[in-house]
């Protein structure tokens, strides 16, 4: 890791990956980039709380974000550390093996297919896929 680079903070990534609505909110990432409103009415939890789970995941580096218009937008990035990019592949992996969290994203994909049918998904960006970069496990 470079000087410029900030320090990979471990203990705040494991501390990031116990907290379950965090895993939640990965989890519904997965591969795509979310709309916000869309962690709202899955999760039926408020936007305030789901806003303050998502800057914990953007403060350790695992989670970005993007505005568009009045829209923020998140997606999973792979942190800079490598065993850390590791043990991220390995927990999405085994939250899609999870009941609860098969269940989120059942709920996801019937929002998107009919956001008509959700009062707070009234003109919300549907979901996008995005290209996740791979980085080399054999550093």
């Amino acid at each position: 890791m470079g000087t410029k680079q900030k320090t990979f903070r471990m203990d705040l990534f494991f501390q990031a990956l116990g907290n379950n609505t965090r895993l939640r909110l990965l989890n519904l990432m997965g591969d795509q980039e979310i709309c916000v409103c869309y962690f709202v009415e899955i999760l039926a939890q408020p936007q305030p709380k789901i806003s303050r789970h998502l800057a914990y995941l953007r403060k350790v580096g695992i989670v970005s974000a993007r505005r568009e218009g009045k829209w923020m937008h998140y997606r999973i990035t792979m942190p800079p550390h490598v065993g850390a990019a590791q043990v991220l592949r390995q927990t999405l992996s085994w939250l899609q093996e999870e009941h609860a969290m098969q269940a989120d994203r059942a709920r996801l994909t019937k929002a998107c297919c009919s956001p008509q049918k959700f009062v707070a998904l009234q003109g919300a960006p549907l979901p996008k896929s995005v290209d996740r970069p791979t980085k080399s496990l054999s550093r």
